[in-house]
């Protein structure tokens, strides 16, 4: 009979927020899964619980290596309970390797839900939180970074980043290049924490503010893009937008079906912009 992969989300900040199931996991697991063990010793010890089964690292640099291991205890029928440094496994975090190995296997998986630094965030922000979706960490060279910003500047949705304290002004300064100075936002530090701050504001100002440099755990939330009137962006700048996508690496037919969505225009339109484009030689 296999076992059972138990995904608990930990504090972000505050111990007081775990969830009452997450202790009776700890002390019942066969195995502990945490990406830092002790992280892990200091979260039991503000809990008072004692773990019962073994305890291993599982991190980025193993996670690949240990998955088989675990999942190989998963199918001799151990329950393996997987915990990260803060919030869900998986997430920006280990934990889809091993999700993945599990569900392949027919393994169950199940969760302990708890904190997390996208909807704290997110509620937090004062932007509009029926429609988001999260984009984790920009990459850290400058060009990638760029790149997959101007891939989000037509995105209507809310978005939700996160981002290390030491390159949150550089973060911010190509969110204002990509998205727009005026485009407002929110920073979200330290959650749940002593010294939580919400700063809002433009990202022009937000960027100017980071550069005095800022502490903690980042979590930044952006406006959605706004809703373009049909004709009001002209055949050049589409083709432009078409351009930054195929860059970036999508094929040409996606990169204008999402051009064309974004605009508010027919697929066809977009097209012929980029055609006419290639023919007298501008792209």
């Amino acid at each position: 009979m296999s076992g059972t992969l138990v995904l608990a989300g930990t504090p972000i900040g505050d111990t007081a927020d775990a969830p009452p199931r997450l202790a009776a996991e700890l002390e019942g697991a066969d195995i502990v899964a945490a990406e830092d063990t002790r992280r892990l010793r200091r979260l039991t010890q503000a809990l008072g619980v004692r773990i019962s089964g073994r305890v291993v690292s599982y991190f980025e640099g193993n996670e690949a290596a240990r998955t088989p291991e675990l999942a190989d205890a998963l199918s001799e029928g151990s329950r393996v309970l997987l915990v990260t440094d803060a919030g869900m496994p998986s997430v920006s975090d280990p934990g889809y390797r091993l999700v993945a190995a599990a569900v392949e296997r027919g393994i169950r998986v199940t969760a302990v839900p708890g904190p997390s630094a996208v909807l704290t965030a997110l509620a937090l922000s004062g932007l509009p939180v029926d429609r988001f979706c999260f984009e984790g960490f920009l990459p850290r060279k400058t060009g990638e970074r760029l790149a997959r910003l101007r891939e989000a500047a037509g995105e209507r949705r809310t978005l939700v980043y996160f981002e290390a304290p030491h390159r949150l002004a550089a973060a911010l300064a190509a969110m204002a290049q990509a998205f727009g100075a005026d485009r407002r936002a929110a920073v979200c530090r330290e959650l749940t924490k002593t010294y939580e701050e919400v700063r809002r504001g433009t990202l022009g100002e937000l960027a100017a503010w980071a550069e005095e440099g800022v502490r903690g755990e980042i979590t930044v939330v952006v406006e959605g893009a706004p809703a373009e009137a049909p004709g009001a962006v002209d055949a050049a700048e589409l083709v432009r937008r078409v351009a930054v996508r195929e860059a970036a690496g999508e094929r040409r037919k996606e990169a204008i079906a999402e051009v064309a969505r974004e605009a508010g225009l027919p697929k066809r339109e977009v097209f012929d912009a980029v055609v006419a484009a290639k023919n007298a030689g501008t792209v």
